[in-house]
């Protein structure tokens, strides 16, 4: 099947909740067959995540608390791009440093994922890190986190029994596993 024929048409938008963060859309389509239906879409500035690797193969993770599914979670340092235009790279920098206390010599991309496709459009850039150098922790006034280090191979096995279920940390640790560094 040719996808042009699965394409859809914005007619109009609206915007119906502008908050800090999220900003919610109501957009009129126009389907493939002709007929017309509502998108309702929630519009993020994309954000960047870090997978940091040191030498003894033990990567640096994160616990917060995440209120929208009330658990502490475990995952990669990651955080929003904070500027429009902002280098989804120097995003993942600032955020390492903020969320870990770390800055690294080497970063590179491992790949970029949109998170949850059927209602926003944010985009996840991972990269990994290594030659790492340690400082200090300096998260946003509203943040609580504590930083501890996995074994590469055990974060990959928490990955595959559930206990690391965020998807970009899933992604990263699963990707960075395979060696490509």
């Amino acid at each position: 099947m040719n996808d042009e024929k699965l394409i859809e048409k914005k007619l109009s938008s609206e915007k119906i909740f502008d908050g800090v963060l999220l900003h919610v859309m109501r957009d009129r389509i126009e389907l493939p067959n002709g007929r017309e239906a509502t998108r309702e879409w929630v519009r993020h500035p994309g954000a960047s995540a870090v997978v940091p690797l040191l030498p003894d193969g033990n990567i640096i993770l994160v616990k917060q608390f995440r209120y929208p599914i009330g658990r502490v979670t475990l995952e990669i340092p990651a955080g929003k791009l904070d500027v429009a235009g902002e280098n989804p790279l120097e995003c993942a920098r600032r955020e390492l440093s903020e969320e870990t206390g770390y800055s690294a010599e080497k970063m590179w991309k491992l790949t970029s994922i949109a998170t949850t496709v059927g209602f926003t459009n944010e985009w996840i850039h991972i990269y990994g890190a290594t030659g790492l150098t340690v400082g200090a922790q300096h998260t946003d006034e509203d943040e609580f986190i504590n930083c501890i280090k996995v074994p590469l191979t055990e974060a990959v096995s928490m990955v595959e029994r559930g206990e690391i279920f965020d998807a970009k940390s899933a992604v990263g640790i699963l990707l960075l596993s395979r060696g490509e560094f």
